[in-house]
């Protein structure tokens, strides 16, 4: 008998055709019901272009002879209800086309899937699951992060760490093995590789055919829960790696999904992305942009996800294959709308966008004519600051504007500095070895590397391996180099990143006027001859301010005069050159007093050591009486996001 209320509704329909329905998963997909005491389990698939449309899987042998969907609309919605409990059942949609091919596909909204290599999709009831992360989503809520401390640590969940036999961790293991290291490192978020299914474990996520299946590979969508909330109980954020771009072409997923470019452009050359072998969403079409938008929905409602670092933004607001030089009108609106109802549904939902272009506004408001982003990933910082890195010390005054440029547009967007994986694959090695000179130097280095990322405005991320000081680059069939720790010098640089995520949380400087103007002031820009450049940065207190030194040199300095913007007594705190970091102990145990010299363009000056390849932190002293009555700075920005933000 069949159900009205199960049905699709008209107005259902009308908003999904129209590009609005934004929690389409909730009509489409295999869902079990219960009404009036029965249990049903009813299948729903958009397939326009498809001539019959039947349900196959392990219940009916594969034969879909009975099983035929009825087709709703003439825009090609397509509906089953079956009067039984379809709970784990495997199935997959027999599609045959208009040219009388017969393709089997799984189900675009499938909550789970078989363990690759097989690829049928299973009927999976994500209801049930006890959170316990309330106190979390209610400090979430008050969060002003662009205020806030944030050190992303970057994971690809198959290569982290592994069983002694080499199979893969579950996300529970996970859970018990990876949230304490973040904890224990520092960490304020757990971005992850994308968890989607994808048929191919070298892919990583990018590729994948089920954007709502968390994948197989770890457990089920029920311990993925768990995983997410365990982190969030231990006070660590879950940022998901999301692919709306382009999808891979493997048979049974979204490509030609009924015979025909269903999902994908029909044009070839918008189509195709040949540099993946991928082919890419078509972002103008309605039913595209509800299957997309819902699917941001369904991760946070669903998995209490926090944010979203979304892929190749540049693939999206330009068309492909055109050289960069075509705006692509569909994908702008695109982000925009997916922006918009995302703020609607969790205003601290956080989105990223992974954007190598100089496109404007990716981070202001829509209405203010932006992409609607929170923050974009500084492509142009870390590859000109890895350039200088790689450029052996003597050869660095040369290019000495590639460590300066960044911050001649630092403050236009609200950026995240990413060390990310793709910095450490494919033949460009890891961070260790990128930096010239011998063992030790590259070790000095290193953390140099670190601490001046931790040091400028912006936000922070680092791919998973990199606190190991690996000298091997990413290998995704493997386990980390566990077994480094057991080093001293990669243990002690392991502690070394500790103790500097310790500094920038608890230093308001380093992180509370990250996105103005007002957080940050040149001392010394234009040393090149010797390498060695100089900063303030500031909070919102006027006399809360740090001083960094950076030395990109193996010359260790003495007496070294520093300009600084007040009179009084300076005190080291934090020396990458320290002896437990591996360092030569280059540092400055006493209080730094100020002379009434005027240097650098400061009204006053200090001397100093400086450590051959250091980064040294210094702190003013502050008497009991200056520490009453402190007065905050006028703030002044172009990056309108943050103050629109906070009145939102």
């Amino acid at each position: 008998m069949l159900v009205d209320t199960l049905f699709p509704t008209d107005y259902q329909l009308h908003l999904f055709h129209e590009g609005t329905l934004y929690e389409s998963h909730q009509l489409f997909g295999a869902h079990v019901v219960v009404e009036d005491g029965k249990v049903f389990t009813r299948f729903c698939v958009w397939a326009p272009n498809a001539e019959v449309v039947r349900l196959v899987g392990d219940f009916n042998d594969w034969n879909g002879e009975g099983y035929t969907l009825h087709r709703v609309n003439n825009e090609g919605v397509w509906f089953i209800q079956l009067d039984e409990d379809m709970q784990g059942a495997l199935y997959k949609y027999e599609i045959k086309t208009k040219e009388g091919k017969v393709l089997l596909k799984a189900d675009p909204y499938s909550f789970f899937s078989e363990l690759r290599p097989n690829t049928a999709s299973i009927v999976y009831s994500l209801e049930g699951y006890q959170w316990n992360d309330s106190k979390w989503m209610q400090k979430k809520e008050k969060k002003q992060i662009f205020s806030e401390p944030a050190v992303i640590y970057e994971v690809h969940l198959g290569s982290w760490k592994k069983k002694k036999d080499g199979s893969l961790l579950s996300y529970k293991e996970l859970a018990d093995e990876l949230i304490p290291y973040a904890v224990d490192h520092g960490f304020t978020h757990i971005e992850l590789l994308p968890v989607i299914e994808h048929p191919l474990d070298a892919s990583w996520g990018y590729q994948g055919t089920g954007y709502y299946s968390a994948t197989s590979r770890y457990g089920t969508p029920h311990e993925f829960m768990y995983f997410v909330d365990q982190c969030h109980q231990h006070g660590i954020g879950v940022i998901l790696d999301w692919v709306p771009g382009h999808f891979c072409k493997d048979a049974h997923g979204l490509y030609q999904f009924d015979g025909t470019y269903l999902y994908e452009y029909e044009t070839e050359d918008d189509r195709e992305n040949r540099v993946w072998g991928t082919a890419n969403f078509d972002l103008g079409k309605n039913e595209v942009q509800s299957f997309l938008i819902s699917n941001a929905v369904f991760w946070m409602e669903n998995y209490h996800i926090d944010g979203f670092r979304v892929d190749a933004v540049a693939n999206i607001i330009y068309w492909p294959n055109r050289n960069g030089e075509m705006e692509n009108p569909f994908g702008v609106r695109f982000l925009q709308n997916l922006n918009k109802v995302v703020s609607q549904y969790d205003p601290s939902f956080l989105m990223m966008a992974e954007d190598s272009t100089d496109w404007p506004q990716v981070t202001s408001p829509v209405h203010y004519g932006g992409l609607g982003f929170h923050y974009k990933w500084n492509m142009g910082w870390m590859n000109d600051v890895l350039t200088y890195m790689e450029t052996a010390p003597d050869k660095r005054p040369a290019v000495h504007g590639k460590m300066t440029f960044s911050l001649l547009y630092a403050f236009t967007e609200n950026f995240v500095l990413p060390l990310s994986h793709d910095e450490v694959v494919h033949g460009k090695k890891s961070l260790l070895d990128k930096m010239p000179g011998d063992y030790w130097q590259k070790f000095a280095q290193f953390r140099l590397l670190l601490g001046y990322m931790i040091a400028h405005p912006g936000k922070k991320l680092l791919f998973m391996g990199s606190e190991l000081g690996q000298f091997s680059e990413w290998k995704d069939k493997e386990q980390l180099d566990w077994h480094l720790l057991d080093y001293e010098m990669h243990n002690k640089a392991n502690d070394y990143l500790k103790e500097l995520i310790k500094v920038y949380k608890r230093s308001k400087p380093l992180y509370e006027l990250d996105h103005l103007h007002d957080g940050f002031e040149w001392i010394d820009v234009n040393n090149a001859r010797q390498s060695i450049f100089s900063f303030i940065r500031k909070g919102t207190k006027e006399d809360d301010f740090l001083v960094i030194i950076c030395n990109f040199t193996p010359a260790l300095y003495h007496d070294y005069r520093i300009g600084v913007p007040k009179q009084g007594s300076y005190r080291e705190i934090f020396n990458s050159d320290s002896e437990s970091f591996g360092g030569a102990n280059c540092i400055n145990k006493k209080v730094l007093k100020t002379e009434e010299i005027e240097f650098h363009g400061k009204p006053f000056s200090l001397k100093m050591s400086i450590p051959p390849f250091g980064i040294s932190i210094l702190r003013p002293v502050k008497h009991r009486k200056e520490r009453k009555g402190n007065g905050k700075e006028k703030m002044r920005s172009h990056a309108v996001s943050r103050r629109e933000r906070e009145q939102a």
